[in-house]
Parts: C-alpha cells; structure tokens; sequence
C-alpha cells in the first residue's frame, strides 16, 4: 500500500464473456477502481481446460462442474500463483464461494492480507440445483456459508436482506450493506427510431403492441413461469410479453408457452451480447419480474437506469428500490399483478411520470460510487489486519522473552 493507493486482487469463478450479476458488478467495480488511481488484477476461471493471462486477468483452467449451469471448477494449483505473490496486493476480494475463493484463502494466508467478501447469492434459493430436499439443502446452504465466511475479514452484501440472513446464519464478521453499483452511462444513449424499427421487426412485434419486458437470465429461479402464468390469464391484446436474454431453463419456458390463449405474444430473444442490452431495455413500456431469488436485482436498476417503471413481485431485496407509484409497482398476487398492469398499459402520463422517476432513482446506484465505498472497506480492513498482525507479533515477542528468562533444565 502506497500512500492512498491499493493493489486489490479481485477473484471470481466467473467473468467476461459470462454474463451474470456477478460479472457485471466485478467489471463496473474493476473499471471505477482503476479510475480511482488503483492497482487491479483479477484471478478467474478459464472457460477451457488450460489457463492463459490476458492484460492483468488470470484465467485459471476449470472443467465443467454439475451442481449448477455454467458453473466450473478450477485447479487450485495453477502457474499464476508465485506471480501474483510477487506482485503482493494488499488486498483481496472474492467474489464467489467456491474455487477461487479457496484460491483467495491461500494468497492471502500468504501474504498476511485480508480478504474482503461479496456476497452475492443467496442460496437457500437455488436448492433445486444441488438438494433432492429443500429443507436439508436450506441447512446445507447455511452451515456452508457460515463456516465459508468465517474464513474471511469484512463481507459486504448488497441489501439489508442479506445481511439479516448472515446475522441469521452465525455470521461474526463486520458486515458493510453496499448496493451493488451499475455503469449508469451506458444506457444513457437514446434508441433511435430506425433502430427501434429494426428490432421489432427481428423479433416480429407489431407496431401496434406495447411491450412488457422481462429481462434476465433465464433460470427456474428467476420465476418466469408467473409471467407467463399471469399473462396467459390476462388475455391480453396487442401487448407482448418480450422475455429477454438466454439460460438453462429457456427450453423449458418456450414449451410452456406452446399452449397459451390464442393471439397472445409471447416472444423470446435468447442471448443478448452486452452492448445490445440498454437497446432492449428501451424496447420495453415497462418492466416485469417474478423473482424473490435477488440479492439485490441489478437488472431492476438497470431498468431504471433506461427509464422503464417496474413491475415486480415483493420482495426485501428491492424495498427503497421499487417504490409504489413513484417508480412502478410491488404486486403479491395476481389480482395486483393484473391491476397495475393494466394502469401502466392504459395511461401514457402515468408511465411518463413513473420513467422520469425512474431515472432519478437509479442515478443513486452508480458504479463510481460503489468503488469509492468499497475502497473505504478496504482500507479499513488493511488498516485492522495490520493491528492484528501487529498484536500477534507483540505477543509472540513477549513469550520469547518470559522464555529466555526461565533457567534452562
């Protein structure tokens, strides 16, 4: 550590050309530190069987591992690990739980440095994917996450509903709630007619429809299925149901619509590469989400971020996000579904009033300031790992010398 300046090493299994929340939140946050005058390197996972380096990201080479889509396992023994001692970083923070966590743990055990944890998924939510039980995988997810996190020095989460989760689990670590920021410039570029034109052509909407848009990644948690269930019951005319991006539960979702009402739209895009997605946000009237699986939602700020109200189910992870009438609408039941639905269908000055607000909110979660946040955390960890350290040196000190001073048998 130089003065005010930090070398950080950032860990994630996951990474670019991924597209997830956690790739997105490690890209905004490496790019703001680097702004902010920081040192920045990332370890990840190779997405083939050898390992390779590109600029300063450390892919490390993986295999496919069965517990969950696209999820890997790396080789925790890798080439890159004498060069990244060398460069000795003053910190580490992890992304993931799983193999370059472990990767972390050792660097850091190194070094003496501490690491400072995200935690970015809640897993009693995806169960489904590694328990036959959804109580025992519940406990499982749990014990896992506490004796994980108990390896660690600060942990930060992105709402307060995952902090009372932790604290729920045993977690003693000092827990930081910081909301995960997004690139708000971005998505700051209008869509152009013609480009509007063409996509909705590709996707064949009529003119004439208005567009609810679901985008996210197409997993059985996200509960895509209650979009679909409730547009089905709605019947409605001239609106299409516009279900973006790509995952694995996508063939899933496709046959469920093959028996829906007659004339109803349903269409899906599948994947999305990342410099399309704010056009596909703008496509949208508004915004819907089932979801309860969210740590945070960055795809709901992001919707904000292009000016779409939302509406989403409610849940604790959008409370001060989503807000009634303001910035769109919480519903718990179809009924409310179906009501705010039509209101946002039905009144171009409700929807005017609910985008401008839109965009205010989301201006709270910029990335620069997210960085600027963390950079606190880190420095604050330093600054303890170092007392610590300091501690046990004084106390090893003084049994050398209680030691020296018993006579010698």
């Amino acid at each position: 550590m130089r003065g005010d300046i930090l070398k950080i090493l950032i860990t994630s299994d996951w990474y670019a050309p991924v597209i997830n929340g956690v790739v997105t939140s490690v890209l905004n946050l490496e790019k703001n530190l680097r702004a902010l005058g920081h040192e920045v390197k990332v370890l990840t996972l190779s997405e083939k069987i050898h390992s390779h380096k590109s600029d300063d990201v450390y892919y490390v080479k993986s295999m496919p591992a069965l517990v969950y889509p696209d999820a890997r396992v790396g080789f925790i023994k890798h080439r890159y690990y004498k060069e990244i001692v060398e460069w000795s970083p003053d910190i580490i923070h992890s992304q993931c739980e799983f193999s370059t966590f472990v990767m972390a743990l050792l660097i850091a055990h190194k070094l003496h440095i501490p690491i400072v944890h995200t935690y970015h998924t809640v897993y009693e939510d995806y169960t489904h994917y590694f328990s036959p039980s959804e109580k025992y995988g519940k406990i499982a997810a749990s014990v896992i996450s506490f004796k994980l996190l108990e390896h660690t020095d600060k942990v930060i989460v992105p709402t307060e509903k995952v902090r009372k989760l932790l604290l729920g689990y045993g977690v003693d670590r000092e827990i930081f709630t910081l909301p995960t920021g997004i690139d708000i410039e971005k998505f700051e570029k209008p869509l152009n007619e013609d480009r509007r034109e063409e996509l909705r052509a590709k996707y064949g909407i009529p003119d004439r429809n208005k567009i609810m848009l679901c985008l996210c990644r197409l997993a059985k948690e996200k509960n895509i299925s209650e979009l679909i269930e409730y547009f089905d019951r709605m019947a409605l005319k001239n609106v299409t149901l516009l279900i973006a991006g790509g995952g694995p539960y996508y063939k899933e979702l496709k046959k469920e619509t093959e028996n829906l009402c007659g004339g109803l739209s349903v269409v899906f895009t599948d994947m999305i590469p990342p410099e399309e997605v704010g056009d596909h946000y703008k496509l949208g009237d508004f915004f819907v989400s089932a979801s309860t699986s969210e740590t945070q939602g960055l795809t709901y700020i992001e919707a904000l971020a292009n000016g779409l109200p939302a509406l989403c189910r409610k849940d604790t992870s959008i409370e001060n996000v989503i807000i009634d009438n303001v910035n769109g609408y919480c519903y718990e039941n179809y009924d409310e579904f179906c009501g705010f639905a039509k209101k946002l269908l039905n009144d171009a000055e409700l929807r005017t009033r609910l985008s401008a607000n839109a965009l205010d909110t989301a201006r709270k979660f910029s990335s620069r300031a997210f960085a600027e946040n963390a950079v606190k955390i880190y420095t604050k960890a330093v600054e303890d790992k170092k007392s610590e350290v300091s501690v046990k040196l004084d106390i090893a000190s003084e049994l050398e010398k209680i030691f020296s001073a018993l006579p010698k048998f």
